[in-house]
């Protein structure tokens, strides 16, 4: 099948190539009407006066193009939505859309409790600030066994390099987990905290994106430790946190019952 725009363009071919023959012979050949050639499109003549119309309206603000349309239409109720809408989008009114990145999520990995402890660690960060207003950052560490937390590490500032040596001193107190779970975080995806997983063994647990309930044992810890500790007192020293926190900590493993636990403490649990 020939397409119109193919005619025109074997047309002018034959014409450049052999002028002597007339337009009219040419078009009879290729079974093309003469008028395209006489034929001028208005429509751009048309929307040149809508396209100033909403010139005048965008001025310098950026509008998007249903706010556009509402307010040329009370201006200029003679045009329709339809071409308006035509007309924005041919003329590069249209607002600059990023494109959305590609992420490519991880498999699902469904939580499950494990049956002796260093079998599973969960980790998570929470968020926080002093009374001037000073942010900072906790590491929250529990075996998942028996609810137990393992350590709470307290920083303004908590890279790779953080985590791997608050990691090491809960290793050197508490054994050496089989696996770690995690979100998708920059500190635990970072190149450094890899290797120092492989170097050492430890199997990556990593939850799907955007999924915190498969790390939901640590996530019930952290509202546990918001509610008691960060939301009930007023910090004006990170020590005030550490502090604060060790205390806490001490009361959560050994005389606060767990109903996850049959009521019982960690520490009770774990001697069970």
């Amino acid at each position: 099948m020939v397409t119109p725009y193919q005619k025109e363009r074997c047309i002018a071919y034959i014409r450049e190539k052999r002028p002597e023959i007339s337009y009219a012979k040419v078009c009879r050949v290729m079974g093309r009407s003469r008028t395209s050639k006489y034929y001028k499109k208005r429509m751009p003549e048309k929307d040149e006066k809508l396209r100033e119309a909403i010139t005048s309206i965008l001025g310098t603000s950026r509008l998007g193009r249903k706010k556009v349309i509402v307010k040329v239409r009370k201006k200029y109720p003679g045009y329709g939505s339809s071409q308006i809408r035509r007309v924005y989008q041919k003329y590069g009114f249209s607002l600059y859309k990023r494109m959305k990145r590609k992420r490519f999520d991880n498999p699902a990995n469904p939580i499950s409790v494990p049956m002796e402890r260093n079998d599973e660690w969960a980790m998570d960060f929470m968020s926080d600030a002093l009374a001037r207003g000073s942010r900072f950052r906790t590491l929250n560490i529990v075996d998942q066994y028996n609810r137990k937390c393992l350590g709470i590490d307290a920083r303004t500032s908590m890279p790779s390099r953080a985590v791997i040596h608050f990691l090491e001193r809960m290793i050197e107190k508490h054994g050496k987990p089989k696996g770690i779970r995690t979100d998708n975080g920059p500190e635990f995806t970072s190149g450094l905290f890899q290797d120092w997983l492989d170097k050492n063994n430890i199997e990556w647990v990593k939850i799907q994106k955007g999924k915190p309930q498969q790390n939901a044992i640590i996530e019930r810890f952290n509202k546990t430790y918001r509610e008691d500790v960060l939301d009930a007192n007023l910090f004006f020293s990170l020590q005030d946190v550490k502090d604060l926190t060790e205390r806490w900590i001490e009361d959560y493993n050994y005389e606060r019952p767990h109903e996850a636990l049959d009521f019982k403490t960690p520490s009770e649990y774990e001697a069970a």
